[in-house]
C-alpha cells in the first residue's frame, strides 16, 4: 500500500458519510426531475441550490477548471460533460449524472445513468450491467484485498455481457481531496495492485461502452465521448474499507 494512502478514523468516516449522503439524496432528487426538454444547465443549478440548503460545497467547480458543479453526459459521453442553458435533454437519451461535495474538508463523490423517458432495451441493458458491474466491484472490497480484485469483479462482469470497459479514467482514493492514492480501475487481476485496508475510502466508478473501449475529448476540454459514437453509461459510489467488507458511503435516505 502506497504511503500516500490516508486511514480515515471513525470521526472522519462519519463526515465523508455526511458528504456522501447529500451527494445521494441529490443525485435521487434529480433522476425524479429529468424529463424530456430539460437542460443540462438546469441540472446544474438544481445541484446548486440543493448543495446551499443542505450547507455542502459543491466538489467539482472550479476544479482543474470544470465550470460546473455537476458532469452531464448524454449518450455517447461517457464522463465530465459540461452542463449548459443550449444543451436539450430528449426522449430516449440516457444521461451520466457524476457529482460530488464536500463537507468540513472532507469529500465525497458518486454517479448514476438515468432514462429520459422511454428508452431502448439495448439502452436499459447497458445501463443495468453497468451499475451491477459498480455492484460486484463493491463486493470484492475487503480488509486485505487487492485492488486487482475489485476491477476484475467489475470487468468480468461487464464483458461476460458483451461490453467493453473505458481505461482511460479510472476510480480513485477519496477523502481529504477528491482524488487521491490509490486509482482504482476498472479492469485488473484478482491478487494484485496494492493492498485495501481498514479505514481506507475509495471511489468505485465503472465506465462501461456498447461498442469499443476507445474514448476521445472534444474541444472543450473536458467532455469525453466514445470514438465509435455508441452509448456509455457510468455509476460509481464511494466506499469506506471495513474489517468485514466495505461501507457504501453514498447512499441516499429518500
Amino acid at each position: 500500500m502506497s504511503k500516500a494512502v490516508e486511514i480515515k478514523n471513525r470521526e472522519e468516516l462519519a463526515i465523508m458519510r455526511a458528504a456522501g449522503v447529500v451527494v445521494a439524496d441529490i443525485l435521487v432528487l434529480l433522476k425524479g426531475a429529468i424529463r424530456h426538454g430539460m437542460t443540462t444547465g438546469e441540472i446544474d443549478q438544481i445541484c446548486r441550490e440543493e448543495l446551499k440548503k443542505r450547507g455542502a460545497s459543491p466538489a467539482f467547480l472550479n476544479y482543474h477548471g470544470f465550470p460546473g458543479v455537476i458532469c452531464v453526459s448524454i449518450n455517447c459521453e461517457v464522463v465530465h460533460g459540461i452542463p449548459s442553458d443550449k444543451r436539450v435533454l430528449k426522449e430516449s437519451d440516457i444521461v451520466g449524472l457524476d457529482f460530488g461535495c464536500m463537507i468540513d474538508g472532507w469529500f465525497a463523490d458518486s454517479a448514476m445513468t438515468v432514462p429520459v423517458g422511454a428508452i431502448s432495451p439495448e439502452a436499459e441493458r447497458l445501463i443495468r450491467v453497468t451499475r451491477e458491474s459498480l455492484e460486484k466491484g463493491i463486493a470484492a472490497v475487503k480488509n486485505g484485498g487487492r485492488i486487482g480484485d475489485i476491477g476484475s469483479a467489475v470487468q468480468t462482469h461487464a464483458e461476460a455481457a458483451g461490453y467493453t470497459l473505458v481505461r482511460e479514467f479510472v476510480g480513485h482514493g477519496i477523502g481529504r481531496a477528491l482524488h487521491e492514492e490509490p486509482p482504482i480501475p476498472n479492469y485488473g487481476k484478482p491478487g494484485t495492485g496494492a493492498r485495501l485496508k481498514t479505514g481506507m475510502t475509495i471511489a468505485i466508478e465503472p465506465m462501461v461502452n456498447m461498442g469499443r473501449p476507445e474514448v476521445a475529448t472534444l474541444g472543450d476540454g473536458w467532455t469525453a465521448v466514445t470514438k465509435d459514437g455508441k452509448l456509455s453509461a457510468h455509476f460509481e459510489h464511494t466506499v469506506a474499507v471495513t474489517d468485514d467488507g466495505c461501507e457504501i458511503l453514498t447512499l441516499p435516505t429518500v
